[in-house]
């Protein structure tokens, strides 16, 4: 058992712009949001550009300050309502049920830790006819907007002793992925599909890639 364990790896994915290609639904919604405080839209290529958590920092780079509780407030509940009439026409990233098996056929394990709501992320993984895969699957509770961090380090615990640190690897698609990466004492490898540009991202220090499949070939030289 030491020797099989020894050979363990953990993969923790996030879900929005990672394992789900959804960047032009939050984008959308974003906009949405925007209009509804009298804000001008942004491309998807300045989005990128200027995302970051909490999301109300991303919202004061657009505006020029800090949005009002209210404001967020409101914005919020319009990004919400938004994505998820969007949310439909999205799907799964290129390739991602390939890896997905070939990561568990090969003896590893994976979960997933999304800031995205627990009710609404648990049916839409089962929806796609992936959750076998994961070992938990964990959305957010409590406010939207915030950093991953203390939720990566509850996800860790919860997972149990037999997932070793060293061997455990983040994909996200977010530099707050790898900040919450290296809080819990893990490592993190960031895809470029999702909220970051490259720039952005290689500002985190952790291997940036261009593909899911790239992201998994770093994982698995990292756990090795």
């Amino acid at each position: 058992m030491g020797m099989k364990q020894a050979k363990t790896g953990h993969i923790v994915w996030d879900w929005n712009g990672t394992l789900f290609h959804d960047i032009e639904a939050v984008v959308g919604a974003t906009n949405a949001a925007f209009a509804s405080a009298g804000i001008d839209p942004v491309t998807v290529a300045q989005y990128r550009e200027l995302y970051c958590v909490p999301i109300p920092r991303f919202y004061e780079r657009v505006m020029g300050r800090l949005p009002t509780e209210a404001e967020w407030q409101s914005m919020d509940g319009v990004f919400h309502r938004h994505y998820t009439d969007r949310r439909a026409a999205c799907a799964l990233a290129e390739g991602v049920e390939e890896l997905l098996g070939e990561w568990s056929a090969a003896g590893h394990s994976q979960s997933i830790l999304s800031m995205y709501g627990h009710d609404e992320l648990v049916p839409l993984v089962r929806g796609f006819g992936i959750a076998a895969h994961f070992v938990r699957v964990q959305g957010r509770t409590g406010p939207s907007g915030g950093s991953k961090a203390e939720h990566m380090v509850r996800h860790l615990a919860a997972l149990g002793g037999g997932i070793a640190p060293e061997r455990t690897v983040v994909i996200g698609d977010a530099a707050d992925d790898a900040l919450a990466a290296a809080h819990a004492g893990v490592r993190a490898v960031l895809y470029t599909g999702g909220s970051h540009g490259r720039a952005s991202l290689a500002e985190a220090g952790a291997p940036v890639v261009d593909s899911l499949a790239e992201a998994v070939a770093e994982a698995r030289r990292m756990a090795a």
